[in-house]
Formats: C-alpha cells, sequence, structure tokens
C-alpha cells in the first residue's frame, strides 16, 4: 500500500480549493488576505481527509499571517489506530506578492510523505541549486558559481552564452548576479517563486537550467520531494539572518547547521506525493472564474515511480 498515493486526491482538492480561495484576491493588493483565504480553505479540506496528519513545515511565520502551523494536527483520524501517519509540507500560497499584485508564478503547494520523513526545517533562508537530471553528479553548491556553470554548458553540449540562470531578484544576490554575468551566461529574474522555478530548471523543457541563489528554507524542502521525483538536482545550505534564527535551527536540525542537503535527505521517502495547483500564470496555469464554472490546473508528481500528472478540473457553480 502506498499511503500518500492513496491520498492523493485529497492533496490534490486541497491545492485547487486553496488556489481557487486564493485567486479571489488577485490584483486586489491584499497579499494576507489572499494567504489567509488560501489557508481557511486548505484547512478546512484537511478537516475531512481519513489520516492522522500532522504538519511539519507550515507557513505564514515570515508572512505574518494566518498560519497551518507546524505541529498542527489534520485529519478526520488524528489519534485512531491503523491510521496513516502522515506530515505535510505546506505553502498554501506561494508567491503572496505576485497574488496581490496578479503577476506570475504564484501556486498553492504541499509536499506528503510518511511521519518523520520530511525534514523539520527552520523558518530562515537557504542557499540553493536545482537542475535537470542530466546534471546530477555534475553541479554542487561547493563547486562555485563558474563551475558549475561551466559544467553545465560542457554536460549539455552548449555554448555558456546559452546557458539560462534563474535567480529570485534580491539584493542579497548583487555578488551571485555579478558571479554570473562575469561567465557569460545568461541570468534571468523573477521576483518571487523559487519552488517553480527550480521545477522550471528540474524539466529539459523548461525555460532554464539551474537555479541558483538563497530563498526560504521550508519551500526548499518542498521543492526537494517535487525534484526527487522529476529526478533532478536539488542541493540547498542553511542562511542565517541572526543569532536567534541560528539558535532556533540548533533545536531544529540537531546543531548540522553547515550541512549541504541534497533532496533525498530533505525529503528521505520514496514515498511520496507533491501537489501544486496555479493560482495565478506561472509554470501552471492560473484559476479561470467563469459565469457558471471555475478552472483549476494542478499537477501532482509521485516520487516513488516518477510519474507527473496534470490535471485540468471544472468545478460547478
Amino acid at each position: 500500500m502506498r499511503a500518500t498515493l492513496d491520498l492523493a486526491e485529497y492533496f490534490l482538492e486541497a491545492v485547487d480549493n486553496a488556489a481557487i480561495a486564493s485567486a479571489k484576491w488577485r490584483g486586489k493588493g491584499e497579499k494576507n488576505a489572499a494567504d489567509a483565504a488560501a489557508v481557511e480553505a486548505m484547512r478546512k479540506t484537511f478537516d475531512k481527509v481519513p489520516f492522522d496528519g500532522r504538519v511539519a513545515i507550515g507557513e505564514g511565520e515570515r508572512d505574518e499571517a494566518p498560519m497551518l502551523f507546524i505541529g498542527e494536527k489534520l485529519g478526520n483520524m488524528v489519534g485512531i489506530d491503523g491510521a496513516l501517519k502522515i506530515d505535510i509540507a505546506v505553502d498554501p500560497l506561494e508567491c503572496t506578492n505576485n497574488c496581490a499584485d496578479n503577476k506570475p508564478n504564484s501556486i498553492a503547494v504541499l509536499a506528503a510523505a510518511p511521519r518523520g520523513t520530511l525534514l523539520h526545517a527552520p523558518d530562515c533562508y537557504m542557499d540553493k541549486i536545482a537542475a535537470g537530471p542530466e546534471l546530477s553528479g555534475h553541479v554542487s553548491l561547493d563547486g562555485g558559481v563558474a563551475y558549475n556553470i561551466e559544467q553545465a554548458a560542457d554536460v549539455l553540449d552548449k555554448p555558456t552564452s546559452e546557458i539560462k540562470i534563474v535567480a529570485l531578484d534580491r539584493k542579497r544576490h548583487s555578488d551571485l548576479f555579478k558571479q554570473i554575468n562575469e561567465t557569460g551566461a545568461q541570468l534571468h529574474l523573477m521576483d518571487d517563486g523559487d519552488v517553480s522555478a527550480a521545477i522550471w530548471a528540474a524539466r529539459s523543457s523548461g525555460p532554464y537550467d539551474m537555479l541558483m541563489g538563497i530563498g526560504a528554507a521550508p519551500e526548499g524542502v518542498i521543492t526537494a520531494a517535487a525534484l526527487r521525483g522529476i529526478g533532478g538536482v536539488f542541493e540547498g545550505r542553511l542562511v542565517f539572518r541572526s543569532d536567534e534564527e541560528e539558535k532556533r535551527a540548533e533545536k531544529m536540525v540537531d546543531d548540522d547547521l553547515e550541512r549541504l542537503w541534497d533532496a533525498k535527505d530533505l525529503c528521505k521517502s520514496d514515498d511520496a506525493v507533491f501537489a501544486a495547483s496555479g493560482v495565478c500564470d506561472g509554470y501552471l496555469p492560473g484559476v479561470i472564474f467563469e459565469e457558471d464554472q471555475i478552472q483549476t490546473f494542478s499537477e501532482l508528481i509521485d516520487v516513488k515511480s516518477g510519474n507527473v500528472s496534470r490535471y485540468d478540473k471544472v468545478h460547478p457553480l
């Protein structure tokens, strides 16, 4: 029996409902209201799921919005003997700002795996690299920017000028941008959404060859589940903005603060799934509201089989 796959329809329903709820706030400049709507919709969905669920990675602490908090119990079989014990890493609305401004790449997203197999990631930053399976064993955070770009050009049989690197448009990346530009590779900037960017980078049909740079650590765990299924490269190393963050992290990752985490460290089980639903157009199309129906576009990645399934669902009004 595949515990998480057996529950896949509920996980897809959860991300679809969250996407619909938050999409009603697109372009209204109210990121917290959009996030709160997504959280409430997802929580209501989880209330009816037949499992003993737990939030391993929640959202909202950075955004000061309502959250599915770490340790929160989910499902209608909590504490029942024989119930499937599942951990959830969740971001009911990734890219809250983009939803508020009706910009691309907002998604409702989660990863699910058996109890204890998702890293209990601290709410700090993570330096990340993501790429497709062709670059497995060839690129690494330990290699450095110029080395990784040179490796990508060699393995993908392209000139360096055609290697496409995507990164979040942040001041903290000024040195990274300089190093990328010095190689002659193409730098593509995104306002938000490094989960989407990493998935794009991991797919041979995607617009990018690699993701580089610092993003949120909890989203790194969600991304790791997706890339385990796709077969891509993902590595991360924690980055701290304060002594308080570092002390908190010490308790959560057993003092292993400088470790280089790969996808299998962050998501330890093959019995895991990644589910996402588009809010605004991006790697998935956004929610479409029509007079008598709502249309959603979602994706399920099964880590064990590597199957990637797309769903175009109509929700009658």
